[in-house]
């Protein structure tokens, strides 16, 4: 029996907040930001291809929780100053950032992994995520109570795994930069925390195990509790954590 992250979230957890969510166009990051809009947040969508996130704009919109905003921005090609332009053209603040976005990369050995493919993951996942935080620091501290960074992480990048180099390697430096980012927030009303969703019925996990049954995975709202426990007034005081989507 797969036991998830116990917590029930008000339906009002995220009235008049404004949360930014990258890779929202599909999967656990479109799940969020549907969760998130609506328990009554304004959510901001980012992600690479425009197309995906217009359909998750639309679905929250059908739902009745308003059209959120599409930012078009790709982690593997924006440097600084693309990631400063996007944090002026969000403007005011953020209450939330939930970093979702990722790429998996080829499942190789470390031997036989090209270099061009563990720089790509890498620039994505680490360098590009780093780049953005950064961007939008001053955002969140304007946030007017608390605010909350979650960073996506994974069970490989606790314990590395053969095979999973470029991606176990990126997310073990995911959880370095959480914990690093969370200690100099600390006594701040800012905190840093991150997620191990588990396997997910997503297309990441189908393109991992291609040949899985993905009915034996959740379905990515089925994981939200830990997304809106953390993004939410509740979790004020947890920092630096590494928290799992289901035991």
């Amino acid at each position: 029996m797969i036991t998830f992250f116990d917590y029930q979230a008000p339906a009002d957890l995220l009235k008049g907040r404004r949360i930014l969510v990258t890779g929202a166009g599909r999967g656990i990051g479109a799940a969020a930001a549907l969760a998130y809009a609506a328990h009554g947040a304004e959510v901001l969508l980012l992600g690479r291809t425009l197309a995906h996130l217009q359909r998750t704009a639309e679905t929250i919109a059908a739902a009745g929780h308003g059209l959120p905003e599409c930012l078009e921005h790709d982690l593997l090609t924006a440097g600084t100053a693309g990631c400063q332009a996007l944090a002026e053209r969000i403007g005011g603040h953020l209450d939330g950032v939930l970093h979702n976005a990722s790429l998996i990369g080829p499942r190789l050995p470390i031997a036989q992994l090209p270099g061009d493919a563990f720089a790509e993951v890498m620039q994505a996942n680490v360098n590009g995520t780093f780049l953005l935080t950064q961007a939008l620091l001053p955002l969140l501290e304007r946030a007017p109570a608390d605010a909350s960074v979650i960073f996506t992480s994974s069970s490989v990048g606790r314990q590395g795994r053969a095979e999973w180099g470029a991606y176990a390697v990126s997310k073990f430096a995911t959880e370095g930069l959480m914990q690093t980012l969370a200690d100099e927030l600390a006594g701040s009303p800012l905190r840093a925390n991150s997620i191990n969703p588990g396997g997910t019925r997503t297309d990441m996990r189908a393109q991992a195990y291609p040949a899985e049954d993905p009915a034996r995975n959740p379905a990515p709202w089925e994981i939200m509790p830990v997304y809106l426990y953390l993004m939410g007034p509740g979790s004020v005081g947890v920092n630096g954590q590494a928290l799992n989507a289901r035991a």
